[in-house]
């Protein structure tokens, strides 16, 4: 009877080890930044491999020095990247665009491109924290981000401050940086001078969406390696998988939100768009791209999305005089 006791325990003991060992593998996977984030050489060249319509706007704006980087420092000391252009014709409103998943900034060019030539912004693309030349050893799936974000929204405020006008500051997030826009919509320290809001194919929670992946990539189950790695995140990371929620954040939005997301998603799961949408409360629309996978809502169709972009975030962005 001893040996029996003795020998459970020993596979208890063997089982809850590999139990733990899975949980902070599957967490260091999946939250440790690229080990080629600050290449900004690659980001260029995808960004004309995959839009070839990008390379002689982006190279003009870059040789004339109108597309500029910015560094500055954060409330916890950390040093942050973002690639910035004014607009002479902006009158106090501006455009944040933040990328997604292991991503960097000039990637994001294509929309801004939008926002820059077409709805008259200033435009300003933050390298979110553990991204291109963003300082930081972790990644943050848009939850502790948020705080970046609304960061730079003051600091957008005073680097394109037009006397004339009040600050007007949209934020359009794509994938990850979608849930980091939807996490500030229901932040009560998002300020005034966000206008509205446009989402691309972001996840109702980090649960949810390691919950996906998890399945799809190593086909294990949710319990118990999902709780357990949740565990370990608020115990080196300070924040849990539940408690990053954009579907919660979303319910509590004071802004306009433009959600967009592709029927043929699978990574992030179309099926996520619609719990979010009905659960934001103010100005709401949606586009659904019929056969867009993950975040190819503007390669399907760039023109549609320029249009719905520009006519929303027009509609509900001030630009009124001091």
């Amino acid at each position: 009877m001893k040996k029996i006791f003795i020998a459970a325990l020993a596979i208890a003991t063997i089982l809850i080890i590999a139990l733990f060992g899975t949980g902070l593998y599957m967490l260091t996977y999946s939250l440790t930044p690229s080990d080629s984030r600050s290449d900004m050489t690659k980001a260029y060249a995808r960004l004309y491999k995959e839009h070839p319509d990008m390379k002689q706007w982006t190279d003009s704006i870059r040789e004339n020095k109108l597309l500029r980087d910015t560094f500055i420092i954060m409330p916890n000391g950390e040093k942050h990247h973002a690639l910035y252009m004014r607009n002479d014709s902006a009158k106090g409103r501006t455009a944040i665009i933040v990328h997604g998943y292991k991503d960097c900034a000039p990637r994001f060019l294509t929309i801004a491109r939008i926002y820059h030539q077409q709805a008259n912004r200033n435009i300003l693309l933050p390298d979110l924290h553990g991204h291109g030349l963003s300082e930081g050893d972790d990644i943050q799936m848009g939850w502790k981000d948020r705080h970046d974000i609304i960061h730079w929204t003051k600091v957008a405020e005073k680097m394109f401050a037009d006397s004339s006008y009040r600050s007007s500051i949209v934020l359009h997030g794509i994938s990850m940086g979608a849930a980091t826009v939807m996490n500030i919509s229901g932040d009560e320290s998002a300020p005034e001078n966000i206008d509205c809001i446009v989402e691309d194919c972001g996840y109702s929670s980090v649960w949810d969406e390691f919950a996906v992946q998890l399945h799809d990539q190593f086909s294990l189950p949710e319990f118990p390696i999902m709780h357990i790695s949740s565990m370990l995140c608020k115990m080196r990371h300070g924040w849990s998988f539940s408690e990053a929620s954009s579907l919660r954040q979303i319910s509590k939005s004071r802004f306009p939100i433009l959600f967009i997301h592709g029927d043929a998603d699978t990574f992030v799961p179309f099926n996520m768009l619609r719990p979010l949408y009905d659960a934001a409360r103010q100005p709401k629309e949606k586009w659904v791209v019929k056969g867009a996978r993950h975040a190819e809502a503007y390669k399907i169709n760039p023109d549609e999305y320029a249009r719905r972009i520009t006519e929303f975030t027009n509609r509900y962005s001030g630009n009124a005089r001091q």
